[in-house]
């Protein structure tokens, strides 16, 4: 833990502009691009197929093919809330993608590719009766 150089108060500044800077411009997108929203519901009339909100299209996606399916994604979960209280040693020299953390690199690269063609697949690829359509 030596040589270690304390970015307090010039990097926390420089996090607090740039906070504030998204912010305005969130802000302004919003007030200036109205929310793609769809009419208020009808019982009557269902959609078909009914679809979550895109990011939860690939938690349906994947429970379309097996219900039980959910678990790993409750566990993955659970861990990513446990992983502060693992880690038990903290490195001696800081690096972004170093050799030691390659596995939870590369894991957490396939996990992200896997969730992005899943919701892109319930996106795109699925017609009436959830059946799997080609998009054009």
């Amino acid at each position: 833990m030596k040589n270690y150089i304390k970015s307090s108060p010039h990097f926390f500044r420089l996090i607090l502009r740039a906070f504030w800077l998204c912010t305005a411009a969130l802000l302004l997108l919003a007030a200036l691009i109205p929310a793609p929203l769809q009419e208020p519901a009808r019982l009557a009339v269902v959609p078909n197929p009914v679809k979550s909100a895109w990011f939860l299209l690939w938690i349906q996606e994947l429970v379309s093919y097996r219900v039980w399916l959910i678990y790993p994604v409750l566990l993955a979960g659970l861990f990513l809330i446990a992983l502060p209280w693992l880690i038990t040693r903290t490195p001696d020299k800081a690096a972004w993608f170093g050799p030691r953390h390659r596995l939870a690199a590369v894991t957490a690269l396939l996990l992200f590719l896997g969730i992005l063609v899943l919701t892109l697949i319930g996106l795109f690829f699925r017609g009436e009766n959830w059946a799997f359509v080609l998009p054009f």
